[in-house]
């Protein structure tokens, strides 16, 4: 392969990058065929800083079970529990659409709501941009912010836990 075909092919792994973060997509995968014994297969994957802070929270709590005496690993395990599906928890709010959910009105700034925050029934806690439409988000009941589970300008898909409120 020469020089020119393999700066072509990093622009076009360039422009599927930016194809992937401009449409909120989480995974491209594309094979370019140059002849018979010449392909080009790439995949592009975005992964969500979500998950990997749920896995690096949950595993220590259970390293803690696993060392700890036997009348004390059913309540560890009992509690780590809720923390691997927030989504179960009673204080959970919930996205109501599809779209990329923003922490603030805009850029820069403050955050509608940061945890320790006290919120009111119907106070606005986040937006949730869909199709070009800016959607408040209220707070479902009052109460104080716990934990925030999404990070700003991420995508959120419908009935995914967003923060909870107790």
């Amino acid at each position: 392969m020469s020089k020119q075909s393999t700066d072509a092919d990093v622009a076009f792994i360039q422009a599927l990058a930016e194809l992937l973060n401009k449409n909120d997509l989480t995974e491209l995968s594309v094979k370019r065929e140059y002849g018979a014994d010449d392909s080009l297969e790439v995949r592009v994957v975005k992964q969500s800083n979500i998950v990997t802070t749920a896995v690096a929270a949950a595993a220590p709590v259970m390293q803690v079970a696993a060392h700890a005496a036997p009348s004390a690993a059913a309540p560890a395990a009992a509690a780590a529990a809720p923390a691997e599906d927030p989504a179960q928890h009673p204080g959970a709010v919930t996205s109501p659409m599809v779209g990329t959910a923003y922490l603030a009105a805009e850029p820069g700034a403050a955050p509608f709501v940061a945890v320790g925050a006290t919120v009111t029934e119907g106070q606005t806690v986040l937006i949730i941009e869909a199709m070009k439409t800016m959607n408040h988000i209220p707070a479902p009941r009052a109460g104080t912010v716990k934990r925030i589970l999404i990070e700003d300008g991420s995508p959120v898909e419908y009935g995914a836990p967003l923060m909870i409120i107790e």
